[in-house]
């Protein structure tokens, strides 16, 4: 059901959900899309992956959109979309969290403009999560944005693959954002792909892969 609202655009948007019951899974990760794209498109992931013991869930952004500028704005001028958006992945992790989840069994995983929405979420809502992975993407806000996130990511694997010559991301705010998870205490592997352009590839799909496993077939 759509619920669009001035205050809070991201509000009663479908949440797309594949694999078991949480009540079977193992984990539960969530997968955010990026601009312009759907909470479909993303979840196609699930099939790449294809874990038959992880419950997928996708919320759908309201315009297919989580916040109208860059990432790279002032923070400001994307509200309220930010905090709405943001407002999506806590509910979605409080919803886990009552169906007897401890954050170290719920993952997040965003490309693009859901990469930057995952890392940001992360950041701002420390704890040990079972992964954290950004695909193309990076913590929000203009270069002099203060990275002084209170908390600890106690030992959470985060991943960052980017390009070294993405059009949407620069590669000094991948950079950055691995920084910022170190100092949180997280498992960083940071991986720039030479001239790969904004797209996933293969290597990032079996570090994912690695990273969330066992299979359980």
């Amino acid at each position: 059901m759509t619920d669009i609202t001035q205050d809070d655009p991201h509000a009663g948007q479908d949440v797309l959900r594949y694999g078991p019951p949480v009540a079977r899974a193992r984990i539960a990760l969530i997968l955010l899309h990026g601009r312009g794209a759907s909470a479909e498109d993303i979840l196609g992931l699930a099939r790449e992956l294809q874990w038959e013991d992880v419950a997928y869930l996708a919320p759908q952004a309201a315009g297919r959109t989580w916040y109208p500028y860059s990432f790279l704005a002032p923070i400001p001028q994307n509200e309220p979309n930010l905090s709405s958006a943001l407002g999506v992945v806590g509910r979605l992790v409080a919803e886990l969290q009552g169906q007897g989840l401890t954050t170290d069994r719920i993952a997040l995983l965003g490309f693009s403009q859901g990469a930057c929405l995952a890392l940001e979420f992360a950041a701002r809502h420390a704890a040990m999560y079972a992964a954290v992975v950004g695909l193309s993407g990076g913590l929000i806000g203009p270069p002099d944005t203060p990275r002084n996130y209170p908390g600890s990511l106690g030992g959470t694997p985060v991943f960052l693959g980017c390009s070294d010559v993405d059009a949407h991301i620069p590669v000094e705010r991948v950079r950055e954002s691995a920084d910022v998870f170190r100092r949180m205490s997280g498992t960083v592997d940071e991986r720039i792909y030479p001239r790969m352009g904004h797209t996933i590839n293969q290597d990032e799909l079996d570090a994912v892969d690695a990273l969330l496993g066992p299979r359980r077939r």
